[in-house]
């Protein structure tokens, strides 16, 4: 045990190379080239000397002109792999243990064959010095090697080593491995260093899609994507993720989640319902030129404010009495906003329909009309039918001629031909009613002909 120290300083010194530089993406590696075994180690007497001639590769290497050794390894994490190696040789170059401070001695032991199986355990230090392409690496292992048919024995191996990688799966390696064979198990098998020098490939990655980025990274592994969008496409190159993108075939910006807003009113035209045209957004993004909350297209008055109602158009005022004709009773009538438009009876309009009244002439002891009688009447109809929204009372008096039973019945009958007179010419007959008082109310005495005349009378009132 007392070459340990030995073996520690070797690890610190040595500038060696490595080809176990793989990661999770490429997961094996091959590696296969030269490789040359250097004895001197074992026959210096001083730590320092091992080293003295390292690159001697003319005097004390031994090196077969061929591929002399493979490497298969696979990436277990963390930046550590863990691999095999098999090599061959042929030992020609075989130095003495130098003999106080003389020189070392080089001889030919015959000529012997040399095999080595090795475990490697590699550390890659690429992520440290932040390369993509130089990927330094230290290595620890052990392995058993003989040299013709009476050496043999275990060794416990430890190296550096360097790869270039020219592309993401190819690169040039090489390695140093100082293998240290302990005295008392090692049947005179020398402590050696052991220099490989070749090829590496990584493979062992999957790319479906084949888009450059490796399954195990790809978010959509199926579509060939871009490796900004972790390899999910983006057809309409509008810099989203067509699996973000809520319009993944027209270009748009970020902030409509890629959809275009063609108009520039600020709605994505997905959501807008006149994309070509700038409006409003309480009106899905159609304009209103007006203002009355009713889009232009809705709208059949646009250029003017207008109830939805009345789908967008002003209501209309027909007769002009400032009463619309959506609340005016009478709209072709002026009136009254009083009077919900229509126009309102007044004292001068009762006394006048009233002097026609007293003009009005029946047969006598009889309800119909004298001849004289009918122009009056129809000019109580022109009358009526200024004011439709007004309703009135007919009543019929008589005098006190014959029995009151007889006049009562006479001036309903009166009275009622009067309000079917009037019912028959236009006049609604629920703005009509008719009554008889017969000789109840007289307005003058009934002892003279003048009075009785003026006591048989037709009466219009106004029922409020």
């Amino acid at each position: 045990m007392k070459h340990l120290n030995k073996l520690f300083v070797a690890l610190v010194m040595l500038a060696g190379f490595s080809s176990q530089a793989q990661d999770s993406n490429n997961p094996w590696a091959i590696s296969f080239g030269v490789n040359a075994v250097d004895t001197r180690v074992s026959a210096a007497t001083k730590v320092e000397d091992q080293f003295s001639q390292y690159f001697n590769a003319k005097k004390n290497w031994n090196i077969l002109p061929s591929v002399s050794y493979v490497n298969v390894s696979k990436y277990v994490g963390s930046n550590f792999s863990f691999g095999i190696t098999g090599s061959v040789n042929r030992i020609t170059r075989y130095v003495l243990p130098r003999v106080g401070e003389g020189p070392y001695t080089v001889v030919n032991i015959g000529d012997k064959n040399y095999y080595a199986a090795d475990a490697v355990i590699n550390y890659s230090l690429m992520n440290l010095i932040k390369s993509k392409k130089i990927d330094p690496s230290i290595h620890v292992g052990g392995g058993y090697t003989w040299i013709g048919d009476e050496l043999h024995a275990g060794t416990v191996n430890g190296g550096l080593g360097l790869t270039y990688w020219f592309t993401e799966m190819v690169g040039l390696s090489v390695r140093s491995t100082y293998k240290y064979s302990f005295e008392d198990v090692r049947e005179d098998m020398p402590t050696h260093m052991q220099h490989f020098a070749g090829l590496t490939f990584k493979f062992g990655g999957k790319d479906t899609d084949g888009d450059g980025i490796y399954d195990k990274d790809d978010a959509c592994p199926e579509v060939a994507g871009l490796k900004q969008f972790n390899g999910c496409p983006d057809t309409d190159g509008d810099g989203i993720a067509d699996k973000d993108d809520a319009c993944p075939d027209v270009a748009g910006p970020v902030e409509f989640n890629g959809c275009p807003d063609t108009d520039g009113d600020g709605i994505a035209d997905k959501d807008d319902a006149c994309p070509d045209v700038a409006g409003l957004k309480s009106l899905n993004g159609c304009p209103d030129i007006d203002g009355d909350g009713i889009t232009d297209k809705a709208d059949k008055c646009p250029d003017v404010k207008g109830p939805k109602e009345n789908a967008g158009c002003p209501w209309p005022d027909r007769d002009g009495d400032k009463v619309l004709d959506k609340d005016d009773k009478c709209p072709d009538v002026a009136g009254t906003v009083a009077n919900n438009g229509c126009p309102e009876v007044s004292d001068e309009v009762m006394k006048k329909l009233n002097d026609y009244a007293k003009t009005i002439l029946f047969d006598s002891g009889k309800s119909s009309f004298k001849q004289q009688t009918y122009p009056v009447l129809q000019a109580m109809v022109a009358i009526l039918k200024e004011y439709p929204n007004s309703n009135f009372s007919l009543e019929g008096h008589t005098d006190s001629d014959g029995s009151d039973a007889s006049n009562q019945i006479l001036s309903e009958s009166r009275a009622k031909a009067v309000k079917d007179f009037l019912v028959e010419n236009g006049i609604a007959s629920d703005r009509l009613s008719s009554v008889g008082f017969g000789e109840s109310k007289p307005i003058d005495s009934n002892k003279t002909k003048a009075g009785k005349a003026n006591n048989r009378r037709t009466e219009v009132k106004l029922i409020k």
